[in-house]
């Protein structure tokens, strides 16, 4: 036993991270509120519930959350391992039997000699310990509270208003035109002008759209300055047009005149590849999310990196409070990982554990570690989240091809390109454990 490390919250980056730590030699103490107390979304008393799903999207290679799927495996995920050794039949999709795969993970640990599992909720945080925080978007209010004091109270959130982001490389640029209102600063957004027809279209589909209703846990107050697109298209038909759609000072240079409604992209990263939709947080289906918001002129073929959502969410805004390792950059003895960290979903969170894992490992060890290059999947969310402290609109985000390090080799069919991307990924982990000392 070199070592003792506490990790508070048994989700899926908490027990990534304590596997991690484990084949390590160091010893883990985790602590889990369940079954002492649970979450309004939990039911199970084992570790690594899976709440909301049971699938953990695609399987394929040339995926990007098929990417992530093997840069786990190749690092000896144990979420990854217990998710294929509990698979169900879901086509090109890796799907589990959520009972079982939550068991074997649970089994695994508690194997482990150095693991010890600690059923209390924890409700302060030590300062001068080791200590990878992983307690997940529905971190009990106490802990929060916490989080909160420690972080100085602004730096937490509870309410998570998503809007859809756009690949760059699907929008039409015959269609939309870059401008800012009135002129003013730069031309940074891309706009996508409406006639009045487009604008009643869009209207009627919007208001009739299949909505996801909110769950139990989910059930939230919505700030009047971030309502859900389609609540503000209920309150009257010209309440877009002189809300979030509005034209003015945006001139068509196709046409020379005003459009009737206007949807802005906004640039989402430094390489352009990814544009946000403003104002267009909301809880439709994803299916009516992509057949509505493609009625939009410029989206008509749009392919979405991530899509809107509305949910309660406790995430921090790491970009200005972590470091690369995923320390935090006011107390090194404190980590973070999962779902907290400003990720979304089950693998990313999983590889945020993994990663925080691994960096814990090698502080213990005086050993220097850096994130895998941005080419990689998880690179590329360690980048994503820790990257551009300045950024005042961090929002969770899915790994898609938009946050990877951007090719640089000729115009290449979009399967070709994701072959590419795959291959890439691949080649760079394999260096980056080999400058590591990682074993394959």
């Amino acid at each position: 036993m070199k070592s003792a490390v506490s990790i508070i919250g048994g989700g899926l980056a908490g027990c990534e991270a304590a596997w991690q730590l484990l084949q390590r030699g160091h010893a883990v103490q985790l602590f889990e509120m369940k079954p002492q107390r649970f979450s309004p979304a939990h039911k199970m008393e084992y570790l690594a519930e899976l709440v909301c799903s049971n699938s953990l999207k695609s399987n394929h290679a040339d995926s990007a959350p098929g990417m992530l799927k093997q840069e786990l495996r190749t690092l000896d995920s144990l979420i990854m391992s217990a998710a294929d050794q509990t698979a169900v039949a879901a086509g090109s999709a890796l799907a589990v039997d959520r009972t079982e795969f939550a068991r074997t993970v649970q089994d695994k640990l508690l194997q482990q000699k150095n693991f010890k599992l600690i059923r209390q909720e924890v409700t302060k945080i030590p300062r001068d310990v080791i200590t990878i925080i992983a307690t997940g978007p529905l971190t009990s209010d106490r802990f929060a509270r916490a989080i909160s004091e420690m972080l100085g109270g602004s730096y937490l959130y509870f309410y998570d208003a998503i809007a859809p982001i756009v690949n760059a490389d699907s929008i039409n640029m015959g269609k939309v035109y870059v401008a800012s209102r009135y002129g003013k600063g730069t031309p940074d957004y891309l706009n996508c002008p409406l006639t009045e027809n487009d604008y009643e279209t869009f209207l009627h589909e919007l208001l009739a759209g299949a909505k996801v209703p909110a769950r139990h846990f989910e059930e939230m107050k919505h700030f009047e300055g971030c309502l859900p697109i389609e609540v503000l298209a209920a309150r009257g038909h010209d309440t877009l047009a002189f809300g979030p759609m509005k034209p003015v000072g945006l001139i068509d240079p196709h046409t020379g005149t005003l459009p009737y409604a206007v949807v802005q992209l906004r640039r989402e990263n430094s390489a352009g590849t990814l544009y946000n939709m403003v104002g267009f947080q909301t809880r439709l289906t994803w299916p009516e999310q992509k057949r509505i918001f493609r009625l939009i002129p410029g989206l008509e073929n749009a392919e979405f990196a991530r899509l809107g959502s509305i949910h309660r969410n406790t995430y921090i805004h790491s970009p200005s409070l972590l470091a690369p390792s995923l320390q935090l950059k006011t107390n090194p003895n404190i980590f973070f990982a999962g779902q907290i960290t400003g990720v979304e979903g089950y693998l990313e969170s999983t590889a945020m554990g993994l990663f925080a894992g691994l960096c814990t490992a090698s502080i213990l060890e005086q050993k220097a570690i850096h994130p895998p290059p941005a080419s990689t999947a998880i690179g590329a969310l360690v980048s994503y989240i820790t990257a551009d402290e300045s950024r005042q609109n961090f929002q969770p985000m899915n790994i898609n091809f938009g946050i990877l390090e951007k090719l640089s080799a000729k115009r290449m069919k979009k399967k070709e390109k994701h072959f590419e991307y795959a291959r890439k990924a691949s080649e760079a982990l394999k260096n980056w454990m080999h400058e590591q000392n990682l074993q394959t």
